[in-house]
């Protein structure tokens, strides 16, 4: 199949199908990343939910091609600086490449385990705490660099290789660490799942890559072998890659919309992701209420239509960040205080989309009123949100309010609800009257103006009594 040459220099058959089989799951797995964001249109957030997957995939791309560069899989003759061993071998596959990995997961883990655990935030945000991790990673990296233990092949001696396994266990070991400490959480995405395939991959990946190591040592004569071992471990790279890695549970909302096709039913918003009621589609046949201008503009908002119609009118403006925010606020009120999990799940997005600086929704509050949120010592308290709402209320009051009153959101307001009102009462005279505003086409419908603002398009489908 392949002789001594093509062992030691590469180019072999089995080196190219590998390689193939290698880049075809590596673009399985671009392709999940990127789904959710080009189907779904899902909005690019600044979090750690965002940044931690990118990481992911650029790791994943650095651990794959690392392989095929240190091992001998394309057949070139190292001449430059760039081909270097220690380049490949140890820094790129190393703390890029695997160590950057399970750093990723690990951050992971400790979000789940202080947001559900703690009941609060990280107390390190994750730009801080990943490079600590991965510190470990690049003194290891750095100490192989100066004393420079590999040889023409890129392998190092047994002596050289039992710490540098141990580092590997250490992290491994880490990821049991929070699964024990987080595995009696009720989990509504399966993220306990998720770190258990973590811990089972990235050991059988060290597992494989052990393997391959005793073989290449042991038996370097054989020259079939040596060709077979490394066909193994790329292609064995590839597929736990993406098997490890292709799922993040740091983010379950844009999993479950984006991954989980195989259910009949999707999920736009966390509302409905989290099963809370009437979480979903505004039905045109509830009736609509007389709307009085002079009742307070919090307990008008309680009311899905008229929220509806005063969210259109803010979004057309610009503005509507104020009436999202306390539409999903209304939303985390309906789940039972004792329910902290499902709490804690709404208020996480509620703050990574409203709350944290930069955030998608931003909404204008105070620094008081916002440090006292993200530095909150329970994430499931009923009251969190409540200073936030007082404020955004206040500011709504003396801009938006004034001006809905006289637009054209609240004449078809009133209109609605004047046509149910009238069908109403020929429907008990015996008249079998549909109003014409119920069949009302999104161009004619001032709910679905195009000056809305990114947010008006998601908001039009979660709306609850």
């Amino acid at each position: 199949m392949a002789g001594s040459g093509c062992a030691v220099k590469g180019g072999c058959p089995t080196d190219y199908i590998a390689l193939a089989i290698a880049s075809l799951f590596f673009i399985l797995l671009l392709a999940r990343f990127i789904l959710p964001f080009v189907v779904h249109k899902v909005p690019r957030t600044k979090s750690s939910g965002f940044w931690i997957p990118v990481i992911q995939v650029f790791a994943s791309f650095n651990l794959l091609l690392s392989l095929v560069l240190s091992d001998n899989f394309l057949k070139f003759q190292r001449r430059h600086w760039w081909q270097s061993c220690y380049i490949w071998g140890v820094w790129i596959e190393g703390p890029l490449g695997f160590g950057l990995l399970m750093s990723c997961r690990i951050a992971q883990a400790f979000q789940l385990y202080y947001i559900f655990v703690r009941k609060h935030l990280p107390p390190i945000r994750s730009y801080v705490f990943l490079p600590l991790v991965l510190m470990p990673w690049l003194i290891a990296a750095t100490f192989i660099q100066v004393m420079r233990p590999l040889n023409d092949r890129c392998h190092m001696r047994v002596h050289w290789i039992i710490p540098f396994l141990f580092l590997h266990v250490v992290y491994v070991a880490s990821l049991v660490g929070f699964m024990a400490a987080i595995r009696h959480i009720e989990f509504r995405f399966d993220e306990l799942r998720d770190l258990w395939q973590g811990i089972i991959v990235s050991a059988s990946s060290i597992g494989l890559w052990v393997f391959a190591y005793l073989l290449n040592e042991i038996h370097d004569d054989i020259s079939w072998l040596q060709v077979a071992s490394r066909f193994l471990l790329l292609v064995m790279g590839g597929i736990l890659v993406v098997v490890f890695f292709s799922i993040s549970s740091s983010e379950p909302l844009l999993s479950q919309i984006s991954l989980r096709k195989r259910e009949p039913k999707e999920f736009e918003t966390m509302g409905q992701a989290l099963g809370i009621p009437d979480s979903g589609l505004l039905l045109r046949r509830e009736p609509t209420p007389v709307i009085d201008p002079n009742e307070p503009l919090d307990k008008l908002l309680l009311n899905k239509k008229f929220r509806q119609s005063f969210m259109a009118f803010a979004d057309s403006c610009l503005a509507g960040e104020s009436v999202h925010f306390f539409e999903e606020v209304h939303e985390h009120g309906k789940i039972p205080v004792d329910d902290h999990v499902r709490r804690i799940y709404m208020a996480r997005h509620i703050i990574e989309k409203y709350i944290v600086a930069g955030a998608s929704m931003e909404v204008n509050i105070s620094h008081r009123t916002r440090q006292e949120i993200l530095t909150t010592s329970n994430l499931a308290r009923p009251d969190l949100f409540n200073n936030a709402i007082n404020e955004l209320m206040q500011l709504v009051k003396m801009n938006l309010a004034k001006d809905y009153w006289s637009s054209m959101f609240f004449i078809k307001l009133k209109e609605e609800a004047s046509m149910r009102a009238t069908g109403h009462e020929l429907e008990q005279m015996g008249w079998n009257f549909s109003p014409r505003w119920s069949s009302v086409h999104c161009a004619d419908d001032p709910f679905h103006d195009e000056q809305f603002s990114k947010g008006s398009e998601h908001s039009s489908h979660d709306l609850d009594p």
